[in-house]
């Protein structure tokens, strides 16, 4: 492949969600200081990450063409397959990119490893320059990652790179029926969750945490070992894991249907009973959703694409 591009995907820094939600710097500093926030914080914190991105983007030029973007234009932009996308920011920009992309390869940039984790972002600023020469010599080692995908009845369809909601946006009871491997069950829960591999480490174990904590609580005292953490599923894992969040059981509702795995021969099958605000949203981002009310049947399943995360 004879990549012709190099996309830079960018984020606003928290500051400057700050400056436009008060219109000024001034405003923004005076809101976080009054507050009892610390200023600097922030301002260090944007001035780390454009450092970082002034550096990358230097580099980068110096390689291939460059176009850079910022993300809130994900939806809009086109990618090719000659592309090479790169991102610097948290995970989270990995999960918002990945699902409009089609194969290229993606390079996640740590902007500030002595501050973020990264579980996605294996690349700081030089070593993303060794990887992009790398790919644009394709001498490249990937990782070919899961994804989730969600159909309705009426055609529309939806891509998670960590997971899936399947509920109420309210904290009110999601009704529906849900259907896997020939049994299905009437529920009244506060939503489904349904996790890719790399999702396994964040929302779902979340859920597992909870539920060990709660084993740990009621034991006799004297016993509160804490039972081994659930093994994380691996990225490329052709597998999906479900979980019914606080499921309750009425003479109209069930709870034996509350895990389970959805494979490519069976998918999770969703009939809503919401008479409104029902959602299907993905990798927490809630603005960006499916309505899920009465009459909509969702089928949750592997998605077709991967993720191809560069990894060396």
């Amino acid at each position: 492949m004879e990549f012709e591009k190099i996309v830079l995907v960018t984020r606003k820094t928290r500051l400057e969600g700050l400056v436009e939600r008060f219109n000024t710097l001034g405003q923004a500093k005076f809101y976080l200081e009054h507050g009892g926030g610390d200023f600097d914080l922030y301002q260090h914190e944007h001035d780390i990450y454009y450092a970082a991105v002034s550096s990358l983007r230097s580099k980068l030029q110096e390689l291939v063409k460059l176009q850079e973007i910022e993300r809130g234009l994900l939806p809009n932009f086109l990618f090719t397959e000659t592309n090479i996308v790169v991102t610097i920011g948290i995970d989270g920009l990995v999960a918002n990119t990945a699902k409009y992309l089609s194969g290229q390869p993606l390079i996640a940039v740590n902007p500030d490893p002595a501050h973020i984790d990264g579980i996605l972002l294996p690349f700081d600023v030089q070593k993303a320059i060794v990887a992009a020469k790398g790919v644009l010599r394709n001498q490249m080692t990937t990782r070919k990652i899961s994804m989730a995908n969600v159909q309705l009845n009426d055609g529309q369809t939806l891509l998670a790179f960590n997971d899936f909601f399947v509920g109420v946006k309210s904290h009110v009871s999601a009704r529906y029926s849900i259907e896997i491997n020939g049994q299905q069950e009437r529920q009244s829960s506060s939503g489904i969750i349904v996790s890719t591999g790399v999702g396994s480490t964040g929302w779902l174990s979340s859920m597992f945490n909870m539920a060990n904590g709660m084993q740990v609580g009621i034991r006799p005292a004297g016993n509160k070992d804490q039972n081994p953490p659930p093994a994380r599923i691996d990225w490329e894992s052709e597998q999906l894991v479900f979980v019914v969040r606080e499921p309750f059981i009425s003479k109209t509702s069930s709870a034996k249907l509350v895990f389970g795995h959805i494979t490519k021969g069976a998918p999770l099958v969703v009939h809503s009973e919401i008479p409104e605000n029902g959602v299907i949203f993905s990798d927490g981002v809630e603005s960006d959703f499916l309505a899920f009310n009465s009459g909509a049947i969702a089928s949750i399943s592997l998605a077709n694409k991967k993720t191809n995360l560069v990894v060396g």
